[in-house]
């Protein structure tokens, strides 16, 4: 009980004690640096609207840096803006614009380095290289940001949201285009990546390297120059996103490699050039997604053991399947396919027949990719038909015995 009350009265200690600090041209404080210098943990400092022309704001408090309507700060292309050093602390309804671009070192927006406890939210971030850059931090929320760059080469722009070493991370709802990566996480762990709108970046929507027990769903990933990379991770949970418009020589919705222990499930691959691909992916778990009008649904490559297809929707894609290899222990049942052809005699919605998704055409591109030109010919049919006759090239035993005669998404 006396701990309580001490407890109590250090909090309305700290409260009263903590002050906010208005910054503005006709302020006794004018500047973002003069109100850092003054300021102590637990402050607030109020930024009135105006325009800053400031750059290098390095910030060592626990303190809330909060923006009136209309304070915009300019880092005038110099460097980097704010940077962070300290747990604790609150950004809010800040608008940073004109961040300098380097070969050499990674100039943000914002800079988080070594801190737990904070929330980035409500800000709008234009004309940057990096946006935000977050190294060995943990327990962040970054909310309801717009983040841009105008970039043109991979070379000279950087990644919206970046997060290196960091762990219990939330990033939802933020708007991330115009940049390299949309989202970038390298070594993080245990973090959600939710409702987010990643579109038209050069590279990735949403980039995963060596991260791993991740989960993220609802977001929107459209016109990237491939929608996400998941790389060199495992026990990751992607569900209810949208890959869509990632067309290219060498575009995804989504690419995997070395993935282990994945679900991927009630995901919409809508008019990518290629939908899934997966090069050594081991134990993934693929339910009830949509694959509709795609290049290829899906194209797996080598060293792709134990997956399994079941109660997914495969809907006028050029190829749904691409499969380079005639070792096979992957199972595909129960999908619902729009090239089936087969027949159900005791209406119990599946087909009498088995499906082989893997055409022999599929399995030429492959081998020589400028057969592609031959797609519609009546030849391509004749192969196909051939090969479905007889099986010489593809996996015979890759096959879904159980096709759905009605896709199992009513709503697509």
């Amino acid at each position: 009980m006396h701990t309580k009350i001490l407890l109590f009265f250090l909090f309305i200690t700290f409260t009263i004690s903590a002050k906010q600090i208005e910054v503005c041209s006709n302020c006794t404080i004018k500047t973002i640096k003069e109100a850092i210098e003054i300021a102590e943990d637990g402050d607030e400092i109020y930024l009135k609207k105006g325009i800053y022309k400031e750059n290098n704001i390095i910030i060592n408090k626990s303190i809330s840096l909060i923006g009136e309507e209309g304070a915009v700060i300019d880092g005038e292309d110099a460097g980097g803006i704010i940077i962070f050093e300290a747990d604790n602390f609150t950004i809010r309804n800040l608008k940073i614009i004109n961040v300098g671009m380097s070969y050499t070192i990674d100039y943000a927006a914002i800079k988080v380095i070594k801190a737990t406890n904070f929330t980035i939210e409500d800000c709008i971030l234009e004309n940057v290289f990096f946006g935000l850059l977050i190294e060995k931090s943990k327990k962040g929320i970054i909310r309801n940001n717009s983040i841009s760059g105008t970039r043109k080469s991979e070379a000279s722009s950087g990644n919206g949201i970046h997060i290196w070493d960091g762990s219990e991370m939330e990033v939802y709802n933020n708007e991330l285009y115009g940049l390299r990566d949309g989202i970038y996480f390298e070594f993080v762990k245990k973090s959600v990546v939710f409702e987010n709108t990643s579109r038209e970046n050069i590279r990735y929507g949403l980039h995963f390297m060596f991260s791993n027990n991740n989960i993220y769903h609802h977001n929107i990933f459209r016109n990237n120059g491939a929608g996400v990379a998941v790389m060199f991770s495992k026990f990751i949970t992607m569900h209810n996103n949208i890959f869509e418009l990632n067309w290219g020589s060498a575009s995804y919705g989504l690419l995997l490699k070395e993935i282990y222990d994945a679900e991927i499930y009630d995901n919409l691959f809508q008019e990518n050039t290629i939908g899934i691909n997966g090069e050594g992916c081991t134990r993934i778990n693929y339910t009830n997604n949509t694959f509709l009008r795609n290049g290829w649904a899906i194209k797996i490559a080598g060293a792709c053991y134990t997956n399994i297809f079941v109660n997914n929707d495969f809907m006028h894609n050029s190829l749904d399947l691409s499969y380079n290899t005639k070792i096979h222990d992957n199972k595909f049942d129960n999908n619902y396919w729009s090239e089936y052809t087969g027949y159900d005699l005791d209406n119990d919605g599946i087909g009498d027949v088995p499906y082989r998704p893997v055409k022999l055409f599929s399995y030429v591109v492959n081998q020589t990719p400028e057969a592609l030109v031959l797609l519609r010919s009546l030849f391509v049919d004749i192969i196909n038909f051939s090969e479905k006759v007889s099986p010489v090239f593809t996996p015979d035993n890759l096959m879904d015995s159980n096709p759905l005669m009605k896709k199992n998404n009513d709503s697509i």
